[in-house]
């Protein structure tokens, strides 16, 4: 156990800790959702990831994402890695450079428990979770947080027993709501808090179906 272990032991203790680490969380997707679920989901105790994603860091990602200057043009899955890493120096990290196709995506969270849906396109957001929705693993999906203000639309809405939705539904990405930090980080927080909430109150260690 690193430093950074021991110090969260004496938030939430050894046990949830424990159980938090027994835990594989699969995401799909690093960009503003899936970015910074991935640094709340470590700096809550995650340890086992794997994160896919097939694009580069841009200028126009860092009003928003887990991402600095000086790692514009570098993949996301790397840049991504080292930055988590700088909260947990222990992480056990699997990186896909890939994107998420019909072809690959039944088997590319197959070893996870739980999977988060952080994906931009509408058609691979209904793939992902076609693929799962019936897996029994965790699926946490976000809908509708684009432009700003009404932070209290962006709900957790339970769709079925291992099928999580957070946003408002509504607020589509256009020219008059731009992704922004604020809506893009609740969001990405409510993922986050419901993985952890499902961890703590609905499973023990040895009850996944992954």
């Amino acid at each position: 156990m690193n430093d950074f272990e021991s110090a969260l032991v004496t938030h939430i203790g050894r046990v949830r800790l424990n159980q938090i680490q027994s835990v594989r969380v699969g995401i799909a997707g690093a960009g503003g959702l899936g970015s910074n679920c991935a640094q709340f989901l470590v700096r809550s105790g995650f340890k086992h990831l794997k994160i896919v994603d097939f694009d580069v860091v841009d200028w126009t990602n860092l009003n928003r994402q887990f991402y600095f200057a000086d790692q514009v043009g570098c993949k996301k899955v790397e840049a991504l890695h080292k930055n988590l890493r700088r909260i947990n120096p222990d992480l056990e990290i699997e990186l896909l450079d890939q994107k998420i196709t019909p072809e690959n995506v039944k088997g590319i969270f197959a070893d996870c428990h739980i999977v988060v849906e952080a994906l931009d396109r509408a058609e691979s957001k209904k793939l992902l979770v076609e693929t799962y929705i019936h897996s029994g693993k965790l699926v946490v999906c976000a809908s509708g947080l684009a432009g700003w203000g009404k932070s209290d639309n962006l709900v957790v809405k339970k769709i079925k027993e291992h099928l999580y939705i957070v946003g408002d539904l509504v607020s589509e990405v256009g020219p008059a709501a731009p992704p922004m930090a604020p809506r893009v980080c609740i969001a990405s927080a409510k993922q986050a808090d419901v993985i952890l909430s499902y961890v703590f109150n609905f499973l023990t260690k040895g009850d996944w179906n992954g």
